[in-house]
């Protein structure tokens, strides 16, 4: 390896732990080089770089990624670092407490370098917010990054950190996976602890690490997994670490796969189907039944999981005034109206129903031990592509058609990896997902890191590395 950044993260634990290279040392590499290509990658929005040596200095951990540079989500709150939400009425808001997941990243003595791009209130698939210029893919930088947690997705891709923590309610994580070319990880639900605001009230979203290879994000989720106290739920217990389920055989699994969009009508790339296939024949070369099945969720459960996402959006505008509102971005200002012309009933049956839907999906996928999908409907689009002042439904139906399968694991709560396993003829990354049943993240990982030996991606990198 020539430079620090060519080690995964846990290579960095590694050598810090072994003497060879010290954290401060790899927080000036780091901080170097966003200096020298943020600009163009438009990952973060607040670089903390005294903090950032300080903690460098005085990191005292012991894990296996003590001292590695990562970087917190902006929809992450930050005691005494500037937290935007994506959303210019929060520009110079600076919280005085930090999240439970932001303080188990610290314990574990990772280093933040700053708050990664995130779109307004992270809401769509997309990373244009008002407070920074879009997060784009380090493979072609005049499209996007995906979002919501597009702007950890640039960071990771592009070499500015080791590793990341995003959040994922419709497909947050996967998407700048896929657009990317990194492994994206939705946990189980309640596996990482959403203390202490505890917003998220319809069950849909989890934060989760984006990395180069599965061993980092399995050593991410092992930092951030793990009920606090007061969580109203919490994911079933799994022996831990999850980085020893990668050095696990995952034994012979049935694999479902389907490739027909669900919650939008569209055509699929052939790109996209490309990738999908060739991850079928793969899965069958290692010795995997692969088995075609019919989508499990009904396409009539779209408008619930849309009634959900919309009051999730007006949790965060309702109490806004007027003239605020008018600074709101189209999208934001149109769903949380939407959301807040749900009355509490609607919302509890179509809370209910979205449970329902959830249950009848994993009972007839219980038959297989994952399943595989596209990541998305397409390569990633040019920035701006999806984005739609003028008309926001129609952007939010555009969102539809980019991302027909991740939300299904959001509903079911189940755990879901992008992988990069595929890239175009001119360069751009395409990602597959697999999905377990809740809880099996172990089984996932296992299988995820069998997938990356027999098809390994690491030594591949953008123009900018």
């Amino acid at each position: 390896m020539s430079e620090l950044h060519d080690l995964t993260a846990l290579e960095q634990g590694a050598a810090i732990k072994a003497g060879e290279v010290s954290a401060a040392e790899l927080v000036e590499h780091y901080l170097d080089r966003i200096g020298r290509l943020d600009a163009s990658l438009g990952a973060f929005v607040t670089v903390t770089a005294e903090s950032a040596r300080e903690r460098a200095r005085s990191a005292a951990a012991d894990g296996p990624l003590a001292g590695v540079p990562t970087a917190i989500k902006d929809l992450n709150s930050t005691a005494g670092v500037r937290t935007t939400y994506g959303s210019e009425l929060f520009a110079d808001f600076v919280p005085d407490f930090s999240d439970e997941l932001v303080l188990r990243i610290e314990a574990a003595g990772l280093v933040s370098l700053g708050k990664t791009n995130t779109p307004e209130f992270g809401s769509p698939c997309y990373t244009e917010p008002a407070v920074a210029p879009p997060a784009v893919t380090p493979w072609d930088t005049s499209r996007m990054a995906g979002g919501s947690s597009g702007g950890a997705a640039a960071a990771v891709a592009g070499g500015l950190v080791a590793v990341a923590q995003g959040s994922d309610g419709g497909g947050s994580i996967r998407i700048p996976a896929s657009c990317c070319g990194l492994v994206g990880l939705k946990p189980t639900r309640g596996r990482i602890s959403g203390s202490p605001m505890y917003g998220e009230v319809t069950g849909l979203a989890t934060a989760g690490p984006l990395a180069r290879t599965v061993r980092d994000a399995a050593a991410l989720l092992d930092v951030m997994a793990g009920r606090a106290v007061g969580d109203p739920f919490w994911a079933p217990a799994e022996a831990r670490p999850f980085l020893d389920a990668c050095e696990r055989e995952p034994g012979r699994l049935r694999v479902a796969r389907f490739a027909e969009p669900v919650i939008a009508e569209t055509e699929v790339d052939p790109e996209c189907l490309r990738a999908w296939e060739d991850a079928s024949r793969l899965l069958e070369s290692l010795g995997h039944e692969v088995v075609d099945i019919e989508p499990p969720l009904p396409r009539d459960a779209v408008p619930v999981f849309e009634t959900c996402w919309a009051v999730l959006t007006a949790l965060s505008t309702v109490n806004l005034p007027g003239e605020a509102r008018d600074r709101l971005r189209p999208l934001t200002r149109w769903l949380g109206e939407w959301g807040e012309r749900i009355s509490g009933p609607e919302f509890g049956l179509a809370l209910g129903e979205l449970r329902r839907v959830a249950a009848r999906t994993l009972a007839a996928l219980a038959a297989y031990d994952v399943v595989l999908t596209p990541t998305l409907a397409v390569p990633p689009l040019p920035v701006g592509a999806l984005r739609d002042d003028e008309d926001p439904a129609a952007d939010f139906e555009a969102q539809k058609r980019f991302t027909p399968w991740t939300s299904i694991w959001n509903v079911t709560g189940s755990p879901a990896v992008s992988l990069p396993l595929h890239w175009t003829a001119d360069g751009l990354p395409v990602g597959v997902m697999l999905a377990a049943a809740p809880g099996a993240e172990a089984a996932l990982l296992s299988l995820a890191a069998q997938i990356e030996a027999a098809a390994p991606w690491r030594e591949r990198h953008p123009a900018c590395w």
